[in-house]
């Protein structure tokens, strides 16, 4: 027990300090990168993700994929041993390897197969590894032992960590509800993969960063008291 303790007390002395303002904007500037996206995609482009899902996804990645990376990349574990540039190179790795692990998982849980399908679930599981793989990539780099507590035992103990765990679950779950509408029978054109499921993954990851603004705050409320 005592050893979990020194080594919880470890990770934090080699992280740097993050207040609630400063998460605030990391969540805000996230935010601001989906809606350019969106806006570029339906105001230059005239598409979005009913009409071209593929392409939408691939813009999303393009704008949110910088934000992302050199943002978390500023937040890195053992900042003496990993510098700036090498965080964002971890963010960088993690994004195909995220990929590789989304898509995977969609194909298991019953995604379609097929050469059609196969732009559609590359940029749909580049932009689930984008929110869900790619922070912790940046930030934590190869350390099983964090790894495993936010994603296993989902165990935040700083601001940075409320800020990888609990979006990363709002987009797992926000994409799994946003499955249910695909099986049936309406015959809507937005119920086709990966329409309705991105729609889920989006809005979970926003509900999430707005969830994990409010455990900052109350985080440090209670330890300010």
């Amino acid at each position: 027990m005592k050893q979990k303790k020194n080594k919880e007390m470890a990770v934090k002395a080699s992280s740097r300090s993050i207040s609630a303002t400063e998460a605030l904007v990391v969540h805000l500037i996230c935010g601001l990168g989906l809606a350019v996206a969106f806006w570029v995609a339906h105001n230059v482009h005239s598409i979005n993700l009913t009409t071209h899902p593929s392409h939408t996804l691939r813009l999303i990645c393009v704008f949110e994929c910088p934000i992302v990376i050199l943002l978390y990349s500023r937040y890195r574990k053992d900042r003496e041993r990993c510098s700036y540039l090498k965080a964002v190179g971890r963010g960088l790795l993690g994004l195909p390897a995220g990929a590789l692990v989304n898509a995977l998982g969609a194909i298991a849980l019953g995604a379609p197969v097929g050469i059609q399908y196969l732009p559609k679930t590359i940029n749909w599981s580049l932009v689930m590894s984008l929110f869900t793989i790619v922070p912790a990539a940046s930030v934590f780099g190869s350390s099983w032992m964090d790894w495993q507590r936010i994603f296993a035992c989902t165990k935040a103990i700083d601001p940075v960590d409320y800020m990888i765990c609990i979006p990363a679950h709002g987009v797992i779950i926000g994409a799994w509800f946003g499955a249910f509408p695909m099986p049936l029978d309406w015959e809507r054109p937005w119920q086709e993969w990966p329409i309705c499921v991105s729609y889920g993954a989006i809005a979970g990851y926003l509900a999430a960063m707005v969830a994990s603004f409010g455990f900052i705050l109350v985080r440090q409320h209670v330890k300010g008291d």
